[in-house]
């Protein structure tokens, strides 16, 4: 089966807004590090999911979405393909709230290796800097980083 999904990345300055998935038990994501998002509903343009997510998971209201690219997670979960928009955010209003899917906080750039991270997010976050739009391919196995391939446009 195929999910259609949206992750996004709020950033200030040198800090991006990460939420740590620690609420939920049953959560494929328990215990990482993820970016907002979620899957897009009937109709719904990713543009828009991107932002109805954000604001469902931290209170915040975003504006001028910047697509940065699409991953595809062929059969992440070990029963769908996961085809996911990746938008990076720098305009936001609004105050963070107690979000039901995990705990929010803005992490410094810097810092961000240093977090239990999926390992396919270590690699495609960096190029949330580009200017070029990316679509790649992350296969995971067990929740173990395989491979990957990436191609810029």
């Amino acid at each position: 089966m195929i999910k259609l999904a949206t992750l996004c990345y709020l950033k200030d300055g040198q800090n991006t807004l990460m939420l740590h998935r620690v609420k939920k038990d049953a959560d494929m994501h328990l215990g990482k590090w993820n970016g907002l998002g979620g899957k897009l509903e009937n109709g719904e343009t990713p543009e828009a999911c991107a932002v109805r997510e954000v604001y469902e998971e931290s209170g915040l209201v975003v504006s001028n979405p910047q697509l940065k690219g699409f991953i595809t997670f062929p059969n992440f979960d070990g029963q769908n393909d996961w085809y996911v928009f990746v938008y990076r955010f720098d305009d936001y209003e609004g105050e963070l709230i107690d979000s039901s899917e995990g705990n929010l906080e803005w992490i410094p750039d810097v810092k961000m290796s240093e977090l239990p991270l999926w390992d396919g997010d270590r690699i495609f976050m960096k190029w949330l800097d580009q200017s070029k739009l990316f679509s790649a391919v992350f296969n995971y196995e067990a929740g173990t980083l395989l491979d990957w391939s990436v191609t810029w446009y």
